[in-house]
C-alpha cells in the first residue's frame, strides 16, 4: 500500500472516531435547564453511570492515538 493510500486510511479512522464520539456524548449527554423559566428536565435513563463517566475519556484516549500514529 502507498503512503497515500495509507494516510487516506488513517484520516478515515479519525473521522470515524471522531463522529461516533461526538455523537455518543450528544446520546448520552445529561439534560440541562436552559432558562429558569422553563420546567425542570426529565433525568436521562442510564443504566451504568460508571459506564458513561468512562466513555468519553476511553473514546478521547483512542482518537488521540490515532492522531499520533
Amino acid at each position: 500500500m502507498d503512503i497515500i493510500s495509507q494516510l487516506q486510511e488513517q484520516v478515515n479512522s479519525i473521522a470515524s472516531l471522531t463522529f461516533n464520539t461526538f455523537g455518543t456524548l450528544q446520546r448520552d449527554a445529561p439534560p440541562v435547564r436552559l432558562s429558569p423559566n422553563y420546567p425542570e428536565p426529565p433525568p436521562n435513563p442510564t443504566e451504568d453511570s460508571a459506564n458513561f463517566a468512562d466513555q468519553p475519556k476511553l473514546m478521547s484516549a483512542a482518537l488521540v492515538k490515532a492522531a499520533k500514529q
